[in-house]
């Protein structure tokens, strides 16, 4: 079959498509991909800098969607099941899946955005719900706000009952973060910090989503009402930036870290709760994965660059096969 391997540890560069043998079901779910999700982390394992270091060679792609060929008896799924996956080695033509992180496609949304429900969305539920306690009538600041997570961010946190306010870098990236959900859009340039005291009246926002990290922080700090928290999610910038915890005393604010894989690992039931909600989300017309581009095997690297080069906007998506009746 053929796959997405990581030769070497030199990033885009070092990604081919290869065949290889496909997998055996084991006490998996074997999968058809018919799509999968291309995310930051991907870049990050083709570079060796993730926090799993899988030995080279290996398969990218940690979430797809697809047709189940084979199930564990007591699995609840069959074959001929179309379903969404959370587990390595999405990249490819067949995938082996844990039976605790497989879910069914949710009806309507399709292959495609089916592979990009699984990382952004659960990342996005468990920071907003579970870490911040997002309520209705709050306020959400969205950083990074046209990119996978910003846009899953925007969705569920308008799912929620919370008001968006979305920050971006250009107008193709304020035209995708409005077509998410965000009321209000700013821009990230050294005035965004004004336009949100502008919008919330000088009262701040109650939770700040990261998903950049870099020179942010603290302005995002200053930005919050009292009681805010600021939501670290992941440092797409590059630079981790740190904070002078003087700050967060003084002002009664909080910074939250949301550590979405850490956490099913040690709560893997914690996934289906989430997969179950998000259904019935996707279900209300609420969550709807924006798709930015789609690719075919061998773009696969051209996809790791755009990443990079901080070109991506929405979800990218490998598409394995055109046809079938879920694809978009």
């Amino acid at each position: 079959m053929r796959a997405v391997r990581v030769t070497e540890l030199t990033g885009p560069d070092g990604v081919a498509v290869v065949d290889i043998p496909e997998p055996a079901a084991g006490t998996g779910v074997l999968i058809e991909i018919r799509a999968a999700g291309i995310s930051f982390p991907d870049l990050l394992l083709s570079h060796g800098l993730y926090q799993m270091k899988p030995d080279v060679p290996f398969t990218l792609g940690i979430e797809g969607a697809g047709v189940v060929r084979e199930a564990p008896a007591d699995s609840g799924f069959r074959a001929g099941d179309e379903v969404v996956a959370f587990g390595a080695g999405a990249a490819a033509e067949l995938m082996s899946a844990p039976v605790a992180s497989t879910f069914r496609l949710p009806a309507g949304l399709g292959f495609e955005g089916g592979a990009a429900l699984v990382l952004n969305y659960h990342t996005a539920y468990f920071a907003l719900v579970r870490r911040a306690g997002v309520i209705s009538g709050d306020t959400v600041l969205v950083h990074g706000a046209a990119g996978g997570v910003g846009t899953a961010a925007i969705q569920v946190a308008r799912a929620l009952g919370a008001r968006v306010i979305a920050v971006v870098s250009s107008e193709e990236k304020e035209a995708v973060a409005r077509s998410a959900g965000a009321e209000h859009v700013v821009r990230s340039d050294g005035k965004w910090r004004d336009a949100v005291r502008e919008l919330t009246g000088g009262h701040g926002v109650d939770v700040v989503v990261d998903p950049v990290g870099g020179d942010r922080l603290t302005d995002s700090l200053r930005s919050l009402a009292p009681e805010g928290r600021l939501l670290v999610i992941g440092f797409t910038a590059g630079e981790i930036p740190t904070v002078k915890v003087n700050r967060l005393l003084f002002r009664n604010v909080s910074v939250v870290g949301a550590a979405w894989g850490e956490f099913i690992a040690r709560r893997p039931g914690y996934l289906g709760e989430v997969a179950a909600d998000l259904e019935r989300m996707v279900a209300a017309g609420q969550v709807r994965p924006i798709i930015g581009r789609t690719y075919g095997f061998d773009q696969v690297p051209d996809a790791l660059r755009d990443l990079e080069q901080r070109r991506a906007v929405g979800k990218l998506v490998l598409v394995t096969r055109q046809e079938g009746h879920g694809k978009l």
